[in-house]
């Protein structure tokens, strides 16, 4: 067992090389808490990582009740053992001392304990004056991709068949939707067609805006473990920004942010132009290939440098590389998810492995990766935006086996529209229609774009707002009701990573005072609520973890996500088990379409897709004719130039990143003394051409200026990086103030103009993830200073929607009762 002390300077830890085809080795990390001899833990308790998507087996280390270290579980598929520092550290966060602990409902302005009747009784009296005066249109939910499955579809059945509302949404609306997005564009369905265990088998493996390295680190452990062995594969880097993925790379395409569509066509030219292309699977198992060929046909290498400042022999050594291996592995990430035409770049890496017949097979294969641990289960269990069990919800027939399912009627499914998007939500309530908004593991005052608007809807007195949660989050300070919730290790469920892999996570030790699991709180609401199915029995009618997994394993029976062959006692094994898996596979399956594409007819996909350019919905009569025997979908995309450019007041461009040791909004990771003092502060990176040309260097303080926003921070000069992407890490809140979020943004995310100064002060902002901004420049000037804004540290802001003024919610500050 290896102590895991060193494992912040080295966070992948010792190499344990293996070849191509060989099984990776086991190593087993381990952390303990600082003094605590091995023999002294009492018990261990399974569970799985919470703090990424990579689903990380580990055992809890349990003494005196309380938890005080975790190891890597050897025999699971997913990490052999191995543990990052997220998940060595980040479990010392749930002995936080400023853990919500009991209720909390808003009186005289102010938040004040109270108990669960009576905060409970407040939210059901609310609901219910809503249901009666404004109808179920009038309520939303908003949640997270860190609950479990099971909390998941409680929530969907609840708020779907209960409440009957279209606005239930999660935070992946803002990170991995994409994912989902392209892979219904190309294979009719949601599901990772590849598995981690890719990495030991492909002979090239291509990571297309993913830093493996900081945001998936056992997976890059891995690759690392694969590159000191034998036969090691050929990496391509596609990425803005030097990044340790980056110096292990065959190719490093280095793009400029919001022209990864153009990049990709020109790799899909070369494909196609040399004949790289495997015409039997072509024709045996896809459609729209001749017009793919035909919009990529003047996609040239040098068409593309042009406009992605990558030299054309660049692109075509990296077409080569991708066109001409046995195997190729593809990855995508924030790089392209959160950039311009975010969906159509990552479809085109479909496309690619569509034409060159890169699936179904040991080593060849896409994974549209995630970013929270159970991501994929609010998607499977229909908490973002999606029907449960990737039902297609402009599928009449679909919606009628969902409502057998639930024992309601269609009808009382709302399926007469879109489901609601988060953004859409927060504008119905910034326009009234919505008037209650119930948020659970998440902090939107913190993470959505444009904070100062989405802060001041939060604050309306006519929204009423729930927050369900572990800590005093800047959200939470503006709600009307909070609800102090139990998290991993404080109870029961299951997760499921990035690639399909299902792991039972179970109850190590009790929560801090009164919190109740996310289950417990939803299904006091549904028997409060009194819903019942169209019989009148009770809508929901399991109490128990175990009892509602059995219930999502009825909603999820055949369809793509088949959970039938899973139990919690078969989750009690060596490792996890990826769906689907049924009594014909009881050992799961490790990768989809191997024997052709499975869910892309129009009688059971989940989406008839949209145009990629435009974002208008695909008929269902026009996907029919376009698809009538459910062959995978080549789609393709034209480039388009990003909407907002640099230009002489804003220089140049900024977009999103990670950092190795934090997550999300720190909200778990800011509390634990490692990964803190590992990131302590923002910082900002900027090329080494531009900091000469303004006479920046190595620490110095620069502010970051956006139409949006601003931030300060520490000035890292990456040697690697003569011109082009540069950085600042974090996203800043009440814990870590000192600026406003650089990543603001308007509509879907992508990149933005933004301008360098030197700050008038020092910063005391401190935060983990980062924001990236590319200095390529069109000419043009800097800003001059402009007067510091001041902390979101109470007293009066002004709402930019409004032009009202209102206090803000910090320390005591008292908000107006309604």
């Amino acid at each position: 067992m290896k102590h895991a002390a060193d494992r912040i300077a080295d966070p992948w830890g010792d190499r344990t090389p293996h070849r191509r085809h060989g099984e990776w080795p086991a190593r087993v990390d381990s952390y303990l808490a600082d003094g605590l001899d091995p023999g002294a833990v009492q018990r261990w308790v399974r569970a799985a990582s919470l703090l990424h998507s990579g689903g990380d087996a580990m055992d809890i280390a349990v003494t005196d009740g309380r938890m005080v270290g975790v190891r890597g579980r050897e025999t699971d598929r997913v990490n052999r053992g191995r543990l990052g520092p997220k998940d060595l550290f980040g479990w010392q966060a749930n002995a936080s001392e400023d853990r919500l602990t009991m209720p909390l409902v808003r009186r005289d302005g102010h938040l004040v304990e109270t108990d669960w009747d009576t905060a409970m009784e407040r939210v059901v009296a609310r609901t219910r004056e809503l249901l009666d005066e404004r109808g179920p249109g009038s309520i939303g939910f908003y949640t997270s991709g860190q609950l479990f499955l099971e909390e998941y579809y409680t929530l969907a059945v609840l708020a779907r068949a209960g409440i009957g509302t279209n606005h239930l949404d999660g935070n992946t609306r803002l990170c991995t939707a994409t994912a989902a997005e392209a892979l219904k564009e190309s294979f009719g369905c949601d599901g990772q067609p590849g598995s981690f265990d890719d990495f030991d088998h492909a002979d090239v493996i291509a990571l297309f805006g993913h830093n493996m390295a900081e945001t998936t680190t056992v997976q890059w452990a891995r690759v690392l473990d694969r590159l000191a062995g034998t036969d090691p594969p050929r990496l391509l880097c596609v990425d803005p920004r030097p990044t340790p993925v980056a110096r292990y790379a065959s190719v490093h395409l280095a793009p400029r942010v919001g022209t990864n569509v153009a990049l990709l066509n020109a790799l899909l030219h070369e494909t196609i132009r040399h004949d790289r292309v495997d015409h039997d699977f072509v024709d045996a198992h896809t459609v729209g290939f001749d017009e793919l060929a035909e919009r990529v046909a003047d996609c040239t290498p040098e068409w593309a440098a042009g406009i992605c400042d990558v030299p054309a022999a660049r692109i075509a050594e990296a077409a080569e590389l991708v066109g001409t291996t046995d195997a190729l592995l593809s990855t995508v990430l924030q790089g392209f998810y959160q950039a311009h035409q975010a969906t159509a770049a990552s479809v085109q890496v479909n496309n690619l492995h569509l034409v060159r017949g890169m699936l179904g097979r040991p080593g060849a294969g896409v994974l549209q990766m995630n970013g929270q641990p159970s991501a994929q289960n609010t998607r499977e269990c229909g908490a973002d935006g999606d029907l449960p069990g990737f039902r297609n919800w402009q599928n009449e027939d679909h919606v009628a086996d969902l409502a057998k399912v639930w024992n309601v009627e269609p009808s009382k499914i709302p399926y007469y529209a879109p489901p609601t998007h988060a953004m859409q939500m927060f504008r119905y309530a910034d326009q009234g229609s919505l008037r209650m908004l119930w948020i659970s593991g998440t902090n939107p005052a913190v993470s959505l774009p444009e904070l100062a608007r989405i802060r001041a809807v939060l604050g309306q007195e006519r929204l009423f707002t729930v927050v369900q949660d572990l800590y005093p989050t800047e959200t939470a300070r503006l709600a009307d009701v909070v609800l102090p919730a139990a998290t991993w290790g404080e109870k029961t469920g299951t997760l499921t990573n990035a690639d399909r892999n299902v792991h039972l996570c179970e109850k190590a030790v009790e929560p801090p005072g009164e919190a109740r699991s996310d289950l417990e709180i939803f299904l006091d609401f549904a028997r409060r609520m009194d819903f019942r199915d169209k019989d009148g029995g009770p809508l929901i009618g399991w109490r128990s973890p175990e009892e509602a997994f059995e219930a999502w394993q009825r909603c999820s029976a055949g369809r793509p996500c088949d959970y039938t062959g899973l139990s919690y006692d078969r989750l009690r094994g060596g490792s996890g088990i990826q769906w689907p898996c049924t009594d014909d596979t009881p050992e799961g399956t490790a990768r989809l379409y191997t024997d052709g594409i499975s869910w892309a007819h129009p009688d059971v996909c989940e989406s008839y897709g949209k145009d990629l350019e435009t974002g208008a919905s695909v008929d269902p009569v026009e996907y029919r004719s376009l698809n009538p025997d459910g062959k995978a979908v080549i789609k393709a995309a034209g480039y388009i130039e990003p909407h907002e450019m640099p230009d002489e007041r804003y220089p140049f461009q900024l977009t999103t990143g990670r950092t190795l040791y934090h997550f999300h909004t720190r909200a778990k990771t800011g509390r634990v003394a490692q990964l803190d003092e590992a990131a302590p502060e923002v910082w900002a990176e900027i090329s080494t051409a531009d900091a000469a040309r303004l006479g920046l260097g190595e620490g110095d303080l620069a502010r970051i200026a956006t139409p949006r926003g601003a931030l300060e921070a520490r000035l890292r000069v990456p040697a690697a990086s003569p011109c082009g992407p540069a950085g600042c890490r974090g996203r800043r809140g009440r814990r870590w103030p000192g600026g406003t979020s650089c990543a603001s943004r308007r509509g879907p995310p992508r990149s933005r103009p933004c301008a360098w100064r030197r700050p008038r002060r020092p910063s005391r902002g401190r935060y983990g993830r980062w924001a990236c901004a590319s200095t390529r420049r069109r000419g043009g000037r800097l800003r001059r200073p402009a007067r510091r804004r001041a902390r979101w540290r109470g007293g009066r802001t002004r709402c930019s929607s409004t032009g009202t003024t209102r206090r803000s919610p910090a320390g005591s500050a008292p908000r107006p009762r309604r």
